[in-house]
């Protein structure tokens, strides 16, 4: 496993990292707007992706695209080292649990998913080729 990180799904991203940012300090990388991808065409000037990098530390950042219930704006981002790594991972987290995104290729150049184990733990599952 290389890394797991928290991330958080939140209204108004870019203010409110802006905000975190002012308290905790550290920098605001990898911005990536709704406004640059046609499939999310009508969600402009929302935040698909950005890190606060704190350290060694980074917390994912992206604007909810729809009602979040409580408790479910914050999943554990998982990046795996291999394909057969995340379908191992991806397989046993998934059992007794809820898939919301399949395990699927992604137009990132990742394999992806994201899932609720049977605990209500949330998760992001990511493999960058």
């Amino acid at each position: 496993m290389k890394s797991a990180n928290p991330y958080v799904f939140i209204k108004n991203c870019k203010i409110e990292m802006e905000h975190y940012n002012k308290i905790l300090g550290g920098e605001i990388k990898n911005l990536q707007l709704a406004d640059e991808i046609e499939m999310f065409r009508g969600h402009e000037g929302k935040v698909l992706h950005a890190e606060l990098h704190l350290g060694n530390s980074i917390i994912h950042f992206s604007d909810v695209f729809s009602d979040v219930n409580q408790g479910d704006h914050i999943r554990i981002s998982l990046e795996c080292e291999s394909e057969e790594e995340i379908n191992a991972v991806y397989e046993q987290l998934s059992n007794g649990g809820y898939v919301s995104v399949e395990l699927q290729e992604t137009f990132w150049g990742a394999f992806h998913a994201n899932l609720t184990d049977k605990n209500g733990v949330g998760w992001l599952l990511n493999y960058h080729k």
